[in-house]
């Protein structure tokens, strides 16, 4: 259970405000007027700081009722704008389309990509094989698993069946445009997990009563 001791504002507002941010392409002024319009006075800045404070523990409760993954992999990364410079958001989903894993990161490279790898195996466990598009550092991250961990992940370079996460990015991507850039790396980090957990709850991947609305999940990992 996530402790909302000492917040202004009672639990079902709080949740259902960081949830509207993450859900829908909205800014936080937006949602500012929309709460408002609902009877409920609270400053766009005060939503930022629910978002940023109660995020990280949503997706911890996420993380531990997610569904397990399949073991095809598919993997790329898309840009992110950071106080007007570009960041990488490096993302996996496997070949039914559910989310993997994701991670931001400053740089878009060897180092980045194994970063990401070591991280999404560490979560959903070693895959049987990972399709790439021609990207160098995502192949090279890939071998240098293989050879240290003395795995044998099978490697595939076919852009058409990366397809799906090409696609996937879509979705994330339409709820930041409306943010018009992020502040701070801390801050896109945060914002990004949660819009991914929004994302993967409707696509099925919390472990919970199938009568329950994408809504109702979200709030139940609180």
């Amino acid at each position: 259970m996530i402790d909302f001791k000492g917040s202004q504002f009672e639990r079902d507002i709080i949740l259902w405000g960081v949830r509207w941010y993450v859900a829908y392409p909205i800014s936080y002024r937006q949602l500012e007027e929309m709460m408002a319009e609902r009877g409920v006075e609270v400053d766009h800045s005060s939503l930022n700081r629910w978002v940023l404070k109660y995020t990280p523990l949503l997706e911890m409760a996420f993380r531990q009722r997610k569904r397990l993954v399949g073991i095809s992999w598919r993997l790329d990364e898309t840009y992110i704008s950071v106080k007007g410079e570009w960041k990488y958001l490096y993302r996996a989903v496997d070949k039914a389309g559910d989310t993997v894993d994701f991670l931001l990161t400053a740089k878009r490279d060897r180092r980045a990509a194994s970063r990401f790898l070591r991280k999404s195996i560490e979560q959903c466990g070693t895959p049987a094989k990972i399709t790439i598009d021609k990207s160098r550092a995502n192949a090279a991250a890939i071998e240098d698993y293989n050879r240290d961990l003395n795995t044998s992940i099978e490697l595939r370079q076919v852009k058409y069946l990366n397809n799906i996460v090409e696609q996937d990015h879509r979705a994330i991507k339409r709820l930041t445009r409306p943010m018009l850039g992020f502040k701070s790396f801390w801050s896109a980090a945060i914002t990004l997990a949660g819009i991914e957990i929004m994302h993967m709850i409707r696509k099925g991947q919390l472990i919970c009563q199938r009568t329950l609305t994408p809504a109702q999940q979200f709030y139940s990992l609180a």
